[in-house]
C-alpha cells in the first residue's frame, strides 16, 4: 500500500484540530492502534501550533503545508511553513526551551514529537521558515498481513 496527499490551510489556530483529523483519517487503510493514532494526532498538534506561534507569530494571513506518505505501515509527515525560521534548531528542539515564555508554552513540543514518533527530522533557517519532518512504522495491523 502506498499512498499520499498534500493540503495547505491558513495559519490559525482553528485549523490545528483540522490537521490531526485529516492525517487521522489518512492512516485509517494502515489499521493503526487507538494509541498510535492519539500520538500521530498529538505530534500533529504539536508542529502544527509551532508553525503558528513561532513561524508566523500567530499572524493568520499564512498558509502551512502539510504533505503524507503512507508506505505500507510507514508514515512520513512533513509539516513547513514559510515563516521567520529558527536562528538554533538545536537549541529549540531542548526540552523546557521556549522562544515564548510569555504565552506560558511548556517547551516539550519537539521531545514529545520525538517520543512518539521513531524519526524527527527539524530543517529551519532564518527568514525561511520551518520545516518539520516526522515519520513512523506502525505495528504491523488485520488488513496489511490480510
Amino acid at each position: 500500500m502506498n499512498n499520499h496527499m498534500q493540503l495547505s490551510f491558513k495559519s490559525t489556530s482553528e485549523n490545528e484540530a483540522f490537521a490531526r483529523v485529516v492525517v487521522a483519517s489518512f492512516l485509517a487503510p494502515v489499521d493503526p492502534t487507538l494509541e498510535e493514532i492519539a500520538e500521530v494526532k498529538t505530534v500533529v498538534s504539536e508542529a502544527v501550533t509551532n508553525a503558528i506561534i513561532h513561524g508566523y507569530e500567530q499572524a493568520n494571513d499564512f498558509d502551512i503545508y502539510l504533505s503524507c506518505e503512507l508506505n505500507d505501515h510507514q508514515i512520513k509527515i512533513i509539516i513547513e511553513d514559510f515563516g521567520i525560521g529558527m536562528n538554533n534548531v538545536d537549541e529549540a528542539i531542548q526540552p523546557l526551551y521556549t522562544s515564548k515564555p510569555e504565552l506560558e508554552r511548556s517547551g516539550m513540543g519537539f521531545t514529545i514529537m520525538e517520543n512518539f514518533m521513531d524519526h524527527v527530522i527539524v530543517e529551519s533557517s532564518l527568514g525561511n521558515g520551518t520545516k518539520v519532518i516526522l515519520e513512523k512504522t506502525f505495528q504491523k495491523s488485520r488488513s496489511i498481513q490480510q
